[in-house]
């Protein structure tokens, strides 16, 4: 069963098991953004990146980092929470604060790019609570659906029983706390938004990246190598 035409690829194995149950939910959703494209609406980002966070293994996931919506700029939304295109520049304000944090809590310099392929290459799922969004209007999807979905992708995370490190970034993700913080096989790490309203209210200085590994190691996990390298995996 397919679960959305937002797809050009199909979901990895493992997700499209865990989201099945949500079929519903994806048509419902999908027939909004059909709605608002026929209408005229510029729907970040492209359709065939809408999922692109369900396409790496769901087995492998051992950190989430889960923020808002997707960036409402043309061109930087890329379907993976804070990442954008290799060739973006400048990078978006929040990117370039959670660049400046790494190299204070890990001693690792700023990324001139900022694809986080890397990261999730090693089980780093970069996810939002909203999937889609208008072009100039953060939060304009909003309740069309996407949340009941990804709570439902986070509640699979957890149910797996396996080692997860949650970092969630902002309000909205941390009223997931009580659903990803669930047994002794989970960790959960919050913070204020790195966006330039928020970091400085205490994401600067809150030491995901070290306290994730910390986590990670007392799960009985590998840690996570932060470094991105001068280059983008994609180039």
């Amino acid at each position: 069963m397919e679960l959305s035409t937002e797809l050009v690829a199909p979901l990895e194995a493992g997700w499209q098991r865990a989201l099945a149950p949500e079929a519903d939910r994806f048509d419902t959703v999908r027939e909004a953004l059909t709605h608002r494209r026929s209408a005229g609406e510029q729907v970040l980002p492209a359709p065939d990146l809408v999922l692109r966070a369900f396409r790496q293994p769901f087995a492998d996931v051992r950190v989430l980092i889960l923020g808002q919506d997707p960036y409402p700029t043309p061109g930087h939304a890329i379907g993976m929470s804070f990442a954008v295109d290799p060739h973006v520049r400048p990078l978006p304000r929040s990117l370039r604060n959670i660049f400046t944090e790494l190299e204070a809590d890990a001693g690792i310099p700023p990324s001139p790019h900022g694809d986080l392929t890397a990261w999730a290459g090693q089980g780093v799922l970069l996810l939002n609570r909203v999937l889609t969004v208008a072009a100039g209007a953060p939060g304009s999807h909003r309740g069309i659906g996407w949340e009941q979905i990804t709570a439902a992708a986070l509640q699979a995370l957890v149910d797996r029983g396996t080692p997860l490190v949650s970092l969630l970034w902002g309000a909205d993700a941390r009223k997931m706390e009580p659903l990803l913080d669930q047994g002794s096989h989970t960790a959960v790490i919050t913070s204020p938004h790195p966006s330039p309203l928020s970091a400085r209210r205490g994401f600067f200085g809150s030491r995901p990246f070290s306290r994730a590994n910390q986590a990670l190691e007392e799960l009985g996990a590998a840690p996570v190598d932060w470094r991105l390298g001068p280059t983008s995996p994609a180039d």
